[in-house]
């Protein structure tokens, strides 16, 4: 075996360290994708999280050149948003000013700025005009002036470059198998048998089974049936065999998981999941090179890899096209002028000039935001304590903000936002359900379960169990050999009439469908386990200690800014959508919640704000809630912008006055708010009688591929008071969350809000922006053409990655044009400037997100002067 890396490594004389090393840069490379949950648990993620220590336009660059994936928006974006008016020029300059500030070029300003100027707003140089042979023999004039320009090698896999040669398909095949041995391994919910030996992890599992594979070659399988039985050994020696520098193996490892972001991304999810699955992302890795060794081993040794030099051809052409400059007058310029002019167009480049129009585009956004807000808001205006009929908690999603907008006049109702989860770190477990789920954000761990009982649950759990039975049977005869053959003359009648009424009357079979469903199971009134219970079912406490629930009210009230003049009704308000035959449904609920209704969460917080123990010890800190104060839960329904009620329960004579007017007055805000936001689907606009009706079809109709529009289009998340906003209309777009800080002397609150809320948010806003700039690589593609994979997320076809983000109907209004506007969030606190400093000092990882152009921060003092951090 060829030693070369070993004496490199010192491998011979320090084998424990390199078992070490490795580890660490399997860890260190896996940075360069994100977890990827199930689907059915749909939870938003930042595709760069493990990237924010380097800059936006940076990470653009690497990107562009290790996968060829771009993650600006491209021309016809940039110029359609110019078109509507939401890039001023006035921004475009200021950019290039900027940029040309920062250089020092020996070329006057005017030409640069001109060249600049005229670049921005014009195409590259065509094919035809850079294989012009005046400009080739230009070229070779001025060759000795890229030694200066030499662009950066990327690393890339053996694989890959053997394809870049020209050399097979060798990349295709590599990841046409991994695709493979992937699902074979993950695939739990689908599969008639599972894969034999899963017990011993990936890596073993796929080593027993590959040398019987017959789409590899009888040499191929005997190679890789002769690896040692441990993956880390089995690494070890591959990487000796390819004879990888040292210095190169992390962006070795880089580079085979960005190959495949979607299934690394499960692999990676997994191992954080539990302790039995810690290696997996190892095995991963370990099974990928092993594989690569053995498809490329023919083709080994590889030729050594050159530098790539800049191409002078494309800087010739653009300065004769942009810069007026013909190609014969650069042999009339001094060796500065030459030098000064290429430097010039080489800098000025693709990404940069992208990295101008989307800064203006959001510097616009923010600028008209900044005009809205101000101009409604004079500053130092008196605070409206005037008593409120009912106060109304929602989640910070940006859809409530068009409901709140409409409920808030409809009548004397206040609304406030905050998370979603409502500051509760719970696992929730339904009545008749043996499934718990993480009802927080996937950041956190939950710390308490709670669930739902009955003393009546015996005969609905029967009902539950029943109906459970049913499916997992028709489910297990349909992937029977046998039953499978007779399964459609059994369940053809039935599935027949179903389909008929989904497809012909879907608004009217889905509900009654739903109301046979509900009447049949006949679900109890039910209690919630809020008091600690020891147990030994759950490594997690049931329920929660006295202290522990004034703990969790107490930071509720304050994180939601509700802490004095409480209304005679409180309604907390979960959220979740309504969608039938979508693997994406999750996606449309709470995203403070791991892709599940905020409902249990709200109930959860108005039944523990309605006992006297808690409001008796909140009352000897200063929260005095009124007896006649009555809290409730309800669920706003975003598909249909419908309130449905939770948890009601005995309501003093105030509050029953209020819920009485809040139940009249919610007809005609879900009406309202159907109205505004119905018009903004494709395919509708205004030619609908009954916005009520066909807001209920598209929930209930299967072939709908876009029941709502979910959060697309969110662009800002505002931390200040209500009244700050409460006379904009913000179009839906903005997260909204309640804050004072007169009642935040110490910065609590707002870094608190910082690290959850505006971190989901931030993690929402980067899903929409990357499935919007980069639906091939981040999202998912046309809904019509995936396929449900494994129970765990979607393909297209049967053999492509494990797309990872959303859908191309959810950001997309057509296959031209788009909906969602792809930019980076814009966080606006209301607060002294002192404080946000404060914040940004002792937060450095918010502080280095803004740095480095992840997220845009603005603030709006007590004066009402707004000042831009970014």
């Amino acid at each position: 075996m060829n030693t070369t890396l070993a004496k490199t490594l010192h491998w011979e004389k320090q084998p424990d360290t390199l078992d070490f090393n490795l580890n660490d840069l399997v860890k260190s490379a896996s940075s360069v994708i994100a977890p990827l949950g199930p689907i059915t648990t749909f939870a938003a993620r930042n595709p760069w999280v493990g990237l924010e220590g380097q800059t936006f336009e940076k990470t653009a660059r690497w990107l562009k050149e290790t996968c060829d994936v771009d993650i600006y928006p491209n021309d016809s974006v940039f110029q359609s948003a110019r078109n509507r008016g939401q890039i001023h020029q006035e921004f475009l300059e200021k950019g290039i000013q900027q940029w040309l500030n920062s250089q020092s070029l020996e070329l006057p300003h005017e030409e640069a700025e001109r060249f600049c100027r005229t670049a921005l707003l014009q195409t590259q140089p065509s094919s035809s005009v850079l294989e012009a042979p005046e400009i080739k023999s230009m070229a070779r004039k001025l060759n000795r002036f890229t030694s200066q320009m030499t662009e950066k090698h990327s690393v890339k896999t053996y694989s890959q470059r053997l394809e870049q040669q020209g050399r097979g398909k060798a990349a295709h095949e590599l990841n046409r198998h991994m695709i493979k041995w992937c699902k074979l391994f993950l695939n739990e919910s689908q599969a008639v048998w599972s894969m034999p030996s899963r017990e011993g992890g990936f890596y073993q599992a796929w080593q027993k089974l590959v040398r019987l594979d017959p789409a590899l070659s009888r040499k191929i399988r005997k190679q890789l049936s002769e690896l040692p039985e441990e993956a880390d050994a089995a690494l070890m020696e591959v990487l000796l065999e390819l004879e990888i520098p040292f210095s190169e193996i992390q962006d070795y490892f880089e580079a085979h998981f960005l190959a495949l972001p979607g299934w690394g991304g499960m692999m990676l999810w997994r191992s954080q999941q539990s302790m039995e699955e810690s290696s997996l992302l190892y095995d991963y890795l370990a099974v990928r090179i092993c594989l690569e060794w053995a498809l490329v081993k023919p083709s080994l040794p590889l030729p050594e890899k050159r530098k790539d030099k800049v191409h002078l051809e494309p800087l010739i052409a653009v300065w004769a096209e942009w810069g007026n400059l013909p190609i014969d007058a650069w042999s009339q310029l001094s060796s500065t002028e030459i030098k000064a002019r290429l430097t010039l167009a080489y800098r000025f480049d693709k990404i940069l000039r992208n990295r101008i129009w989307l800064e203006a585009w959001e510097k616009t956004y923010e600028d008209q935001l900044k005009k809205m807000i101000t101009s409604q808001q004079p500053a130092g205006a008196a605070e409206n304590v005037k008593p409120a009929l009912a106060q109304f908690v929602f989640c910070i999603d940006v859809r409530s903000e068009l409901f709140r907008r409409k409920l808030e006049t409809a009548g004397d109702f206040e609304t406030f936002g905050t998370a979603g989860f409502f500051g509760l770190p719970i696992e929730t477990c339904e009545l008749g359900s043996n499934h718990t789920h993480n009802s927080l954000p996937v950041m956190f761990k939950p710390q308490y379960r709670v669930k739902e009982f009955s003393p009546d649950s015996k005969s609905y759990q029967q009902r539950h169990q029943a109906a459970s039975s049913l499916g997992d049977t028709f489910k297990t005869m349909k992937h029977n050999l046998v039953s499978s053959m007779v399964l459609p003359e059994i369940s053809g009648p039935w599935l027949s009439l179903q389909t008929l009424a989904r497809s012909f009357v879907p608004r009217s079979a889905g509900r009654t469908f739903s109301k046979l469903y509900e009447t049949w199971l006949h679900k109890p009134s039910t209690d919630l386990s809020l008091d600690h219970t020891d147990t030994l079912e759950t490594d997690l406490p049931i329920g929660f200690s006295a202290k522990e629930k004034v703990h969790y009210v107490r930071q509720a009230l304050k994180m939601m800014g509700l802490t004095d003049h409480f209304a005679p009704l409180v309604v907390i308000c979960g959220h979740g959508s309504h969608s039938t035959n979508n693997p994406y449904s999750s996606a449309l609920d709470c995203g403070a919640c791991g892709g599940a209704s905020s409902g249990f969460n709200a109930r959860v917080l108005a039944a523990l704000c309605n006992l006297p123990n808690v409001r008796k010890s909140l009352e000897k800190e200063g929260i005095m809630i009124p007896k006649d104060t009555v809290f409730a839960a309800a669920e706003h329904i975003t598909t249909l912008d419908e309130l449905r009620w939770l948890y009601v329960p005995e309501l003093s004579e105030e509050a029953k006055e209020s819920f009485l007017r809040v139940q009249a007055a919610l007809p005609k805000v879900s009406e309202k708010a159907n109205v505004e936001r119905i018009v903004h689907l494709p395919n509708l606009g205004t030619h609908f009688k009954n916005p009520k009706a066909e807001a209920q079809r598209l929930s209930d109709d299967w072939s709908e591929v876009r029941p709502e529009w979910g959060l697309a289009r969110n662009a800002a998340f505002i931390i200040g008071e209500r009244r700050l906003t409460q006379d904009c209309n913000l179009g839906g777009r903005v997260f909204l969350n309640n804050y004072n800080w007169q009642k935040d002397k110490n910065g609590a609150i707002l870094a608190n809000i910082i690290s959850g809320p505006a971190t989901v948010a931030q993690w929402i806003n980067l899903q929409y922006y990357a499935s919007t700039v980069a639906p091939h690589y981040y999202g998912s593609g046309n809904k019509t053409t995936q396929t449900v994979t494994a129970g765990l997320g979607v393909m297209q076809g049967n053999a492509s990655d494990l797309l990872t983000g959303l859908p191309w109907q959810s950001v997309m209004k057509s296959d031209k044009e788009a909906y969602h506007e792809p930019l980076r969030l814009l966080v606006v606190i209301q607060a002294p400037r002192d404080y946000v400093k404060r914040m940004l000092d002792h937060d450095h990882a918010f502080h280095q997100k803004v740095k480095n152009g992840w997220i845009r921060l603005a603030s709006i003092d007590p004066e009402g002067h707004w000042e831009s951090w970014s």
